[in-house]
């Protein structure tokens, strides 16, 4: 009985990992986490705010976003560190989504996005209960950094609006700075100033306000909580600004009526018209969303030695955005900036994240009657000062000197996105990745081997002076065989073998080969037969185990001509018996 009792409680803690870290809870660790989680707090509130307006959202949906979603994902996420809430490109892509339904009633616009909250939360968790965490690395990094610099790019300009207090609509970039050129002579003087100054104060509090304060000699923790103060600041400003001057009756768009009080219970619309459209869009989300989190949160927990789980990760955020439904909220994930700023505050555990849920709520029933006057200008110069942080063009000049095939994939994606839109931008990520990874796997990298002098290590003639024979040519493959590359692999003998008389015979090497399916085999049966009437023999080696026994469950290896030698050091000594070896 004792057996199966610590078999089911790990299976328990697996799936519910709040188990694991609240054994150890101390006053040290909770200390710690109060501690971060008053400043992620702090940075979350305004954030929250302005990435609701982004998603063209009531501002308090924001905050409903990143209550009951901090706690569910501490308690099914596996991060110690990663905050989950609104994030600039999730917020985006739902304002995208919603954009396409043609919905103009702002209740139908949010009963949209809670739907839309939902269903990604449904994907990410099928997702994780399936364990299909590896889907998330068909995608190619560069790649995706492609897309988020793209989608910075877009929402900074879409900010711009806001900024100069215009009417301006599109999803693109030339749709976006046609309809800003064609609004500029409206431009709202007032508007102009509070939202260049706030960006302008934001950018300096970003870099200058810590080393400021601590000139003065204040303590690093108090200067670093002052400086992640900074947008509230602003915030604050600005809005006693607009109070006290009545900008908001001089042209000045303010925020309004903030709904004071608990995050309403809500449900996504069952409605199968409105979810077939969605459906999509909420894929596209769960996997950018999940592939944004899931780095953050490896790169957080390498710096502590510690592990995440991708696949309960997908678990986590899943049922992070289902909280979100039925609270109100929209699609959320794991948040670049808010998780650095998370972990470099301290969090021990992802009890910070349950804890800055409590701060939110204090602030959406106590406070929101305070944001009546907050300029609008001042929550975009908060999005644009963060999002602009996410555009990083050396990506380009990487892959430019490291691979013109990743240039060209990278470009292709930020062009994509510029020019046609989020939605574009993500299809054509995904497409690129996967059509990236069958165009490099498809031409795999095949060399001719040889003898070094001396030794039983085997390496390319064309890179080492080795030993060889005239009449055996070793291929060794450096690929796993799939239907995409087979083709090539059959080509390449045949090319390197058929005006060559000299060769008796052929030795593939596979210590490089994982797997070879049903079209490899094919292949392979196909080199063997065209190899046996030009009277050459087929030869194996240093297979490895789960080929071999692949191998074994077909008749390839009774027709084989040849043999399969343990290690191509055997397969020379005994194909080469007697012939004298040339050094290249």
């Amino acid at each position: 009985m004792r057996p199966m009792s610590l078999l089911n409680r790990a299976a328990l803690e697996r799936h519910l990992p709040i188990l694991q870290w609240s054994r150890s809870y101390s006053r040290d660790t909770l200390t710690s986490d109060v501690v971060a989680a008053v400043i992620v707090t702090i940075m979350l509130i305004p954030q929250s705010l302005a990435y609701a307006l982004l998603a063209g959202l009531p501002a308090e949906m924001g905050l409903y976003a990143s209550i009951l979603p901090l706690v569910a994902y501490a308690i099914f996420g596996t991060s110690r560190a990663l905050a989950v809430g609104p994030v600039a490109v999730v917020s985006l892509m739902t304002a995208a989504a919603i954009a396409n339904l043609g919905i103009t009633d702002p209740v139908q616009y949010a009963a949209a996005a809670i739907t839309l909250a939902f269903l990604s939360g449904a994907i990410l968790t099928v997702m994780g209960v399936f364990r299909l965490g590896f889907l998330a690395n068909f995608l190619s990094h560069p790649v995706i950094a492609g897309f988020i610099t793209a989608s910075g790019i877009l929402i900074a300009t879409s900010q711009l609006k806001h900024i100069l207090g215009v009417e301006a609509h599109g999803h693109t970039l030339p749709e976006l700075v046609s309809s800003l050129w064609a609004h500029l002579p409206e431009t709202n003087l007032y508007t102009l100033v509070i939202g260049v100054a706030a960006t302008a104060f934001l950018f300096w509090v970003r870099k200058g306000l810590k080393p400021l304060l601590l000139k003065t000699g204040m303590k690093p923790r108090l200067a670093d909580i002052l400086a992640k103060a900074g947008p509230v600041l602003a915030v604050a400003v600005t809005t006693l600004i607009a109070f006290a001057f009545g900008l908001g009756e001089r042209g000045v768009d303010i925020v309004g009526t903030v709904p004071q009080g608990l995050p309403p219970l809500t449900a996504p619309r069952l409605d199968l018209d409105l979810i077939a459209q969605l459906l999509v869009p909420a894929l596209m989300i769960s996997i950018i969303g999940f592939v944004e989190s899931v780095s953050v949160a490896q790169t957080l927990a390498a710096k502590r030695r510690q592990r995440i789980v991708p696949d309960q990760e997908l678990v986590g955020l899943g049922a992070s955005n289902i909280a979100a439904s039925v609270t109100g909220g929209y699609p959320v994930t794991g948040g670049f900036a808010r998780s650095v700023v998370n972990f470099d505050a301290g969090a021990e555990t992802p009890a910070a994240g349950a804890f800055t849920a409590v701060g939110i709520l204090v602030a959406a029933m106590l406070l929101t009657p305070l944001l009546f006057f907050l300029p609008k200008a001042t929550l975009a110069a908060t999005i644009i000062v963060a999002v602009l942080s996410l555009v990083d063009f050396s990506i380009l000049r990487h892959a430019w000197g490291y691979s013109k095939v990743d240039f060209a994939a990278v470009s292709a994606t930020i062009l994509l996105t510029l020019g046609f839109g989020v939605e574009v931008g993500v299809a054509a990520g995904v497409a690129l990745s996967i059509a990236l990874h069958l165009y490099k796997t498809s031409r795999p990298h095949v060399a001719e081997v040889g003898r070094v002098p001396g030794t039983e290590h085997f390496r390319n003639i064309l890179r080492h002076a080795v030993e060889t024979d005239p009449s055996v040519v070793t291929l060794r493959v450096d690929e796993s065989l799939y239907f995409a590359n087979a083709a090539f692999l059959q080509d390449y003998v045949y090319d390197r073998v058929v005006k060559d008389k000299e060769v008796r015979d052929v030795v593939l090497m596979f210590s490089a080969v994982n797997e070879v399916d049903l079209s490899a085999l094919e292949s392979l049966e196909a080199i063997n037969r065209r190899l046996a009437d030009m009277d050459i023999r087929l030869h194996l080696s240093e297979v490895k185990g789960p080929v071999m026994d692949r191998l074994k469950r077909s008749h390839f290896l009774e027709h084989l001509t040849g043999r399969v030698f343990l290690s191509q050091h055997e397969a020379m000594q005994t194909l080469c018996k007697g012939r004298p070896r040339a050094a290249e």
